[in-house]
């Protein structure tokens, strides 16, 4: 049996996912793709472009480590809680964030998804791009073809999606959250008032930049922001993640 490298538990909440060796066309080389002389990918070449001249996003991609999944404010001096969100966070880490809804496999929340411990896949359309997680096996759509955000939305896990360009950056704003999510393993809390709006800014053709900024007025007094970096992940695929499937953590997270 073989275990992805990338999905060894981030922590407790995250389950492995394991499949026979060589399955899942895991070492399949991306058509494409500039290589350098011994047939590895080229991740410094530039940037794809699409035909209109916009950077193509399209491929597999994993932000590197564990820092934003355990503590997505890892980077900032001090985060803006409203005194309630700050008496709350305290509280999850002091019971070992025994209450994540991850531990339970319900669905992680937009922006946490994008730090998860396995890889996700953009898939550009006309009028709507798709991010394909294998985390949990969910897909997200990211409607690119006019439409405003929903006024009165049936509020949800992952919220709705628009984008646009704006230069070389696609911008996605995210709202209609059903606040039940939380933003990293760590406990940071929002509210069905959430906002957030993501950068995906490619820089070259294995790097990316993401600038994810958080408004959420009812847990937080402004809106603050951190930058992720995602990486491309060649010559692989995603896999199917059920977490629910033998999952044995939910009764080992007795907190404190």
């Amino acid at each position: 049996m073989k275990i992805r490298p990338t999905l060894v538990l981030a922590a407790a909440a995250y389950c492995a996912v394991i499949t026979p060796a060589g399955a899942q066309w895991l070492n399949y080389p991306t058509k494409g793709l500039p290589r350098t002389a011994d047939g590895k990918p080229d991740l410094k070449a530039p940037v794809p472009r699409k035909p209109d001249g916009k950077p193509d996003l399209s491929g597999i991609w994993l932000v590197p480590g564990l820092k934003y999944l355990i503590n997505i404010a890892a980077d900032l001096k001090d985060v803006p809680f409203q005194p309630w969100a700050k008496a709350e966070y305290e509280r999850r880490l002091d019971t070992k964030g025994k209450d994540d809804p991850n531990n339970f496999c319900l669905p992680s929340g937009i922006p946490e998804k994008e730090a998860v411990t396995s890889p996700w896949k953009i898939v550009e359309t006309p009028g709507l791009t798709m991010i394909l997680y294998e985390s949990r096996t969910i897909y997200r759509q990211i409607f690119t073809d006019g439409r405003t955000l929903p006024k009165d939305p049936n509020p949800s896990w992952q919220g709705y999606s628009i984008g646009h360009w704006e230069g070389d950056d696609f911008v996605v704003e995210t709202a209609g959250s059903n606040g039940k999510a939380w933003l990293d393993t760590n406990g940071h809390p929002v509210t069905d008032a959430l906002r957030v709006v993501e950068r995906f800014h490619r820089k070259d053709l294995g790097h990316m930049d993401l600038t994810i900024t958080i408004d959420d007025p009812k847990a937080y007094t402004r809106p603050w922001t951190v930058v992720e970096n995602p990486e491309l992940q060649p010559d692989t695929e995603l896999l199917e993640y059920i977490c629910e499937e033998n999952n044995r953590d939910a009764g080992h997270f007795v907190g404190k």
